[in-house]
């Protein structure tokens, strides 16, 4: 859940999606409505999306005496605790899309109906190699695929052409060139790390994340444990301490919101930055200034991009366990068509929809699955699995007050020390 869109975060019709393979199971509970299984989904996109997953929703024709799919919008606002009351009141969905860790939390509260049936009918058919590599694994916990994931959220360098040609600067491929370049662009007055840490603005630790991950550092130990205080870590805050030093930073930063933000890149004040795919659609630009870098190379050598995989999770509480499977099953073969639209913010996660004319199109987001996602670390990272205690970690106040100190010119290691004492706090 990423974008403005998001609170800031798309193969066939036919009846085998059905799966008479997958198995029959019946649960209790009121996940229906009107004798269909309740959809909850959110909105991805602009009002076109929802339309579009309305229609998506509809179309599907159960097999046999399964239950059709009623579709409902839930907003971004206060979602977390719509979801909860809902589920805690057997209200719930049988079926919904969500915040990205929000299957793995209420996995953990025995909520979640695991969708292992359903990567085995794709294993069968060979759908599970559509998916792009890695996707899927991500999934998995110790009981079973929590989820299947459906689009993905990148955090990315862009860069505006036109600022960079006027100063005379090459597109940076490492950090060094990235300070130099920042040095150049700030001695004409624009900014070489455009970033915010406003209200609703998550992009500053996002960044500082990326900066994290992109010198073998993050918020984790391999084994999912609060690991902030690294050497790699300490390393990436105190480069971008440099470009604090650099101005490459606007100091209003600290209170920008994201519409700040987009303002800042619109009346070219901003020249590059860390922002989320859809940078260009947000400020409206068709022209190509704005482009993605490719991938930087830190200090050791390594790339690396912040991904978050939005997926479709089934819930305990449904009238039907294979009714679930089967809906889940349908709307992940069937959901090109809402790129076929491009009424989506995410970018795809299965490869036969990014092979799409309609997605190839969009050059920069075609750029982004071929070079970012190929070395893209998740918010667990150097974790390898997803779990439930990231969706208290996500966004959370440790999480912009450590980003405001660093942009603000704070001293790293301190400001590295009291986030590790308050992320230890939340993640129990």
């Amino acid at each position: 859940m990423r974008s403005k869109h998001t609170r800031r975060a798309f193969l066939g019709l036919g009846a085998a999606v059905a799966g008479g393979t997958l198995l029959s199971a019946c649960g209790g509970g009121s996940a229906s409505g009107g004798g269909k299984l309740k959809f909850w989904d959110m909105p991805w996109g602009q009002a076109d999306y929802t339309a579009a997953a309305r229609k998506l929703t509809e179309a599907y024709q159960p097999a046999g005496d399964l239950p059709a799919a009623g579709y409902q919008e839930i907003q971004w606002a206060n979602f977390a605790q719509t979801f909860s009351s809902a589920i805690a009141s057997k209200t719930g969905p049988a079926v919904s899309t969500g915040g990205g860790f929000q299957a793995f939390q209420f996995a953990d509260q025995g909520a979640i109906a695991y969708a292992d049936n359903v990567i085995e009918q794709f294993r069968k058919d060979g759908t599970l190699d559509d998916f792009l590599p890695g996707q899927v694994d991500a999934m998995k916990t110790a009981k079973g695929y929590a989820a299947v994931p459906w689009q993905l959220d990148f955090r990315v360098w862009w860069y505006r052409k036109s600022l960079l040609d006027e100063a005379g600067v090459a597109v940076p491929t490492t950090w060094d060139e990235l300070l130099t370049a920042s040095r150049t662009l700030a001695a004409k007055g624009i900014f070489g790390f455009g970033t915010g840490t406003g209200a609703g603005n998550n992009l500053g630790s996002q960044g500082l994340l990326l900066m994290m991950l992109n010198n073998g550092g993050g918020l984790f130990d391999p084994d999912g444990k609060v690991d902030v205080v690294t050497d790699a870590n300490l390393e990436a805050m105190r480069f971008v301490q440099e470009l604090v030093k650099a101005k490459a930073v606007d100091p209003a930063s600290i209170s920008y919101t994201t519409d700040n933000l987009i303002t800042q890149w619109k009346m070219k004040k901003v020249a590059m930055g860390v922002h989320t795919a859809g940078l260009d659609t947000d400020t409206g630009e068709t022209d190509g200034d704005l482009r993605v870098m490719s991938p930087l190379t830190g200090p050791s050598g390594a790339k690396a991009g912040l991904v978050f995989q939005n997926n479709i999770m089934m819930y305990a509480n449904t009238p039907s366990t294979a009714g679930s499977e089967a809906f889940l099953s349908y709307y992940i073969r069937n959901m090109k068509a809402l790129w076929q639209q491009n009424v989506v913010a995410g970018l795809p996660v299965l490869k036969s929809i990014v092979a799409l004319p309609a997605f190839q199109k969009q050059t920069q987001k075609a750029k982004i699955i071929a070079e970012w996602a190929p070395v893209a670390k998740t918010f667990a990272s150097r974790s390898t699995t997803l779990f439930g205690g990231l969706a208290a970690v996500d966004s959370s106040q440790p999480l912009t007050q450590f980003a405001q100190t660093v942009l603000a010119g704070g001293e790293p290691k301190a400001a590295l020390s009291t986030l590790q004492g308050a992320l230890q706090a939340i993640v129990k």
